[in-house]
């Protein structure tokens, strides 16, 4: 009905946003340089909560690559977003806010929280008020580092986001060297180990994981290291040692 009510102006896909190849539904001519202004295109959605923040992360790694929606250029975005979830998005340094999102979204993107919505507004009336949520691609991240590395060091250091930043830094190397790692890693990006997460600015993770990147070249195994299957091994010997000393116990 919608395509009926606009011929020619409006071109209805009944599929997966996820999934979806954003960047062959649209002309090539209207591509630009990256460096020039935003091209004539702009992301708008109304996103279920389950979908949002999987989605936003997807579309910020192509920011980072330059590919998917913003193989066109800066491509813009303005997004809905459970108020909480759009208050971390846009959270400053030192905030209640600041997460992993905050530094994802802001070191690719200068983002606004344009406005509330509250739920009210929506049929079904959802459980929370909305927050409307722009986005437009910097000419240059503040990180000129790998996606994936840059999520991992920034996933790590908030996963203990009560505790200073060096706990969940440390979960970036084997247990057996953490602790002269995670020193190394702090002194060598000039950043004091008693900070919180919330506390670390844009600044501190760009140094983090600019060192993070020299010791990951020196050590070609050391990214794909994973502290939980480390932990999962050790369990599982240790419970391995415990069945054979009961069955030498019998």
């Amino acid at each position: 009905m919608l395509s009926d009510a606009a011929p020619g102006k409006l071109r209805i896909v009944h599929g997966d946003v996820l999934t979806f190849k954003i960047e062959k539904a649209f002309p090539g001519s209207l591509k630009r340089q990256w460096e020039d202004d935003p091209p004539n295109i702009h992301i708008i959605g109304n996103l279920p909560f389950s979908v949002s923040t999987p989605l936003i992360i997807k579309w910020l790694e192509n920011v980072s690559c330059r590919d998917g929606p913003f193989a066109y250029g800066r491509t813009q975005m303005t997004l809905t977003f459970q108020k909480e979830v759009a208050e971390r998005l846009t959270a400053s340094t030192g905030s209640k806010q600041r997460s992993r999102l905050s530094v994802m979204a802001q070191y690719l993107c200068s983002v606004d929280h344009v406005f509330t919505i509250p739920g009210q507004a929506f049929i079904p009336k959802p459980e929370v008020d909305v927050g409307v949520v722009h986005f437009t691609p910097l000419t240059e991240p503040v990180i000129k580092q790998p996606f994936k590395l840059v999520e991992k060091l920034v996933q790590n250091t908030f996963q203990f986001r009560r505790k200073y930043c060096y706990r969940g830094l440390g979960m970036l190397f084997p247990e057996a060297q953490r602790l002269e790692s995670t020193g190394k890693l702090l002194q060598l990006a000039d950043v004091d180990p008693t900070l919180r997460p919330c506390q670390l600015s844009l600044s501190h993770f760009k140094s983090l994981c600019d060192v993070y990147r020299k010791m990951c070249d020196g050590d070609p195994q050391l990214f794909a290291y994973n502290f939980r299957e480390e932990l999962k091994q050790s369990k599982s010997k240790n419970q391995k040692k415990e069945a054979h000393q009961e069955s030498n116990g019998l």
